[in-house]
């Protein structure tokens, strides 16, 4: 009996040409401004803008609305391959692609699809998804901002925060579309949350303040949004009110998974530069790869490294958008992939000790970068608890 061989990473002609334009196009085009960017803490508008025009603003949205009808499995090379040179970039891209235009595409009507899509994914909108408050992360019942039906608008107010691409220049200019989350009236005295789509013309919508001094991910621009007697007409609303539980799970599994796909592309890129460091670098007469404690740090990267991307990979190919029940494993890919992604770059400074520390050999960057996947898109202790949750449920 003969098996045909199937390369988990890049089963299909289309998944292979796909990485291969992306490992060209990060070469080209990504890899050159990376540094740059960070250290100015700006967002390139016009570097996002082109990704439109290789269909990848819309990835999982069918082509009638403008989109490339890919997969999970697409979303993930993407997102890697993005994030080995330019994880702050990748994250403006995620915001957009994942947060704002799949969960319309999953979400909204057809005739909201018409509106948005189109332009979203040619690049022409920006989209942001508006979710946490300043006192509000994982605890998404805790929300404050509220909704108030009126006769042909709901009036929205409060404040949003950490919104990725909420502002995209350094003049604080407003996404072109937010997908945001708020109260409406409470049912049977239960909280009741309700999604709706804005675009920056909504009177009463702004930026507060551009977020600036992070650590990391730099490179894309993070800022608080104010809700100030925002008008927001009917038809804003996503499906009915209430509905925002179901929108949030459907989108949340590609959400993680495509963030533990970011800590692969940062993993990666630390790898290469430790092991080359490592072979060219010369100590008492010989090359540093020839010392136990190196061998270690860089043996583990390359294991740990490769057993996330097996379990990353193997998640996407099972996902399927019109489906809920990855949730256990979208957790804990990223559970697993964020923190490994975070230890890698840690062991690429040792190795390269002080050329660690500094700019020019990338490492302290992608380190910098690297922390927030512990944080974003639910905390690691939050993973924790949902995958304790989901597996006592199986008992």
């Amino acid at each position: 009996m003969s098996f045909a061989k199937i390369d988990l990473f890049q089963p299909t002609e289309e998944h292979k040409l796909l990485r291969e334009m992306l490992v060209q196009f990060v070469k080209d085009k990504v890899e050159p401004q990376a540094a740059e960017f960070d250290k100015k803490e700006e967002f390139n508008l016009k570097l996002f803008k082109s990704l439109g025009d290789l269909g990848l603003l819309g990835l999982s949205v069918s082509e009638e609305f403008g989109g490339s009808n890919m997969d999970a499995l697409s979303a993930v090379i993407v997102h890697e391959e993005l994030s080995y040179s330019d994880p702050g970039f990748c994250l403006a891209y995620l915001a957009h692609s994942m947060l704002c235009v799949h969960n319309i595409y999953m979400n909204a009507s057809h005739e909201q699809k018409k509106k948005y899509l189109p332009k979203l994914c040619s690049g022409e909108w920006v989209g942001a998804m508006a979710m946490s408050e300043p006192h509000v992360g994982t605890d998404i019942l805790g929300l404050k901002t509220k909704a108030e039906k009126k006769e042909d608008h709901y009036l929205i107010n409060g404040r949003k925060m950490w919104i990725t691409n909420g502002a995209i220049d350094e003049k604080g200019t407003l996404a072109d579309v937010v997908l945001l989350y708020s109260q409406t009236e409470s049912k049977n005295n239960k909280v009741q949350l309700s999604t709706f789509i804005l675009d920056n013309k909504c009177k009463g919508l702004s930026v507060g303040q551009k977020i600036q001094d992070k650590m990391g991910m730099r490179a894309s621009n993070t800022a608080e949004l104010v809700l100030d007697k925002c008008i927001a007409p009917l038809n804003t609303l996503v499906g009915d009110e209430g509905s925002s539980i179901i929108h949030m799970m459907r989108n949340l599994e590609l959400e993680r998974l495509t963030l533990a796909a970011m800590s692969l592309g940062i993993a990666k890129r630390c790898l290469d530069i430790m092991n080359r460091y490592a072979q060219e670098r010369e100590a008492f007469g010989k090359s540093i790869s020839s010392f136990g404690q190196i061998q270690k740090y860089i043996a583990d990267s390359f294991a740990e490294y490769w057993a996330c991307r097996t379990y990353v990979y193997n998640v996407a190919r099972q996902l399927d958008f019109n489906k809920q029940g990855q949730r256990l494993h979208s957790d804990g890919v990223k559970l697993v992939a964020s923190t490994m992604a975070k230890k890698v770059a840690d062991r690429a400074i040792q190795v390269l000790g002080g050329y660690g520390y500094v700019a020019e050999y990338n490492v302290e960057r992608l380190y910098r970068d690297a922390k927030l996947l512990e944080i974003g898109g639910g905390t690691i202790e939050a993973h924790q608890k949902n995958i304790t949750k989901d597996l006592s449920r199986n008992l």
